[in-house]
């Protein structure tokens, strides 16, 4: 038997249960991860909650899209795999589990110097960032403000724009202001006086940036700054993004990524594991929970109490 993080009910955090499952079996095309990671991301716990809407629960319901393990056992005709591999796992749901079933495009291959923790940290955040960056057409002419800097979105995206030759100012609370130095950043702190704050860090025009934070103030203070709304994007804020003539990648916004979005969210994690593995990119590690904890993984991410990426163990 495996065993898996389950809710049969929208609710708090103590809906999620530790359940035996049957052991999975890899499907042609496909194969079995015995995991070793598992990424807990905000996402998880907004449908958990309801927050984000999701399809009426009817049977019990799997958690997690991110994770990291070993390839347990192969299906027919998976050719690219082999057994013992070290992979990371994206947009595959039920990684907080044991075991998983996967399809081999969700898997992509990683180095010795890739750790399963910052594996499992990849996916969804550095997706996000990346195709946030690409859309955002981010490069050496630009001076980019990351609002959230030091969330694993605002990190991953501060990396990127610094990788492809920008200038960045990213807001973060003071604590948080080494670390967002460290990853190639300068830090400024959100609250009143905010835009002043920017303009005196910047020294230059503010040409692009990304609301990672979702409050009334980065919004306000991107509008202000920058002269091109279209490059201004929220990953929050989805739902009222064009009331503001700003662009919205997910984060609740009713127009779906485009076709080439997607592509650049899948793109993400070779080119994350490549720089990793070069010494160039770092994914900030938090707490390690094992799975059985998985309800005090969505108190800590809901509570914003947490700093760097939060794993489940099995």
């Amino acid at each position: 038997m495996a065993r898996a993080i389950v809710y049969t009910e929208f609710g708090s955090p103590d809906v999620l249960h530790l359940i035996d499952i049957p052991t999975p079996v890899a499907a042609p095309g496909g194969v079995v991860v015995r995991i070793e990671a598992a990424g807990v991301n905000p996402l998880d716990a907004k449908r958990r909650s309801g927050k984000r809407p999701s399809a009426p629960i009817v049977e019990p319901r799997r958690v997690g899209f991110d994770g990291a393990g070993v390839i347990e056992s192969l299906g027919k005709g998976v050719t690219e795999f082999a057994v013992g591999d070290r992979v990371a796992i994206g947009n595959a749901l039920g990684t907080y589990a044991t075991h998983l079933a996967v399809a081999t495009e969700n898997l992509d291959k990683l180095t010795d110097a890739v750790t399963a923790a910052e594996a499992a940290g990849l996916s969804i955040p550095i997706g996000t960032a990346y195709q946030c960056v690409r859309s955002l057409d981010v490069g050496e002419n630009d001076l980019f403000l990351v609002h959230a800097g030091s969330g694993a979105v605002g990190q991953a995206a501060i990396q990127f724009a610094v990788a492809h030759g920008a200038k960045v100012i990213a807001t973060g609370s003071p604590a948080r202001h080494e670390q967002l130095r460290e990853i190639g950043a300068i830090p400024v702190a959100y609250g009143d006086g905010l835009a002043d704050r920017v303009r005196e860090a910047a020294g230059a025009e503010v040409t692009v940036a990304l609301d990672c934070a979702g409050t009334d103030e980065a919004i306000e203070t991107s509008i202000e700054l920058v002269a091109d709304r279209g490059r201004i994007a929220t990953i929050v804020r989805g739902p009222d993004a064009a009331d503001y003539g700003i662009r919205a990648f997910s984060g609740g916004s009713p127009e779906p990524l485009t076709e080439q979005e997607l592509a650049w969210r899948a793109e993400a994690v070779t080119v994350a594991i490549d720089l990793i593995s070069r010494g160039d990119f770092q994914i900030e590690l938090g707490a390690e929970l094992p799975l059985s904890e998985a309800a005090e993984a969505h108190r800590l991410i809901e509570a914003h109490q947490a700093h760097g990426k939060i794993t489940l163990v099995p």
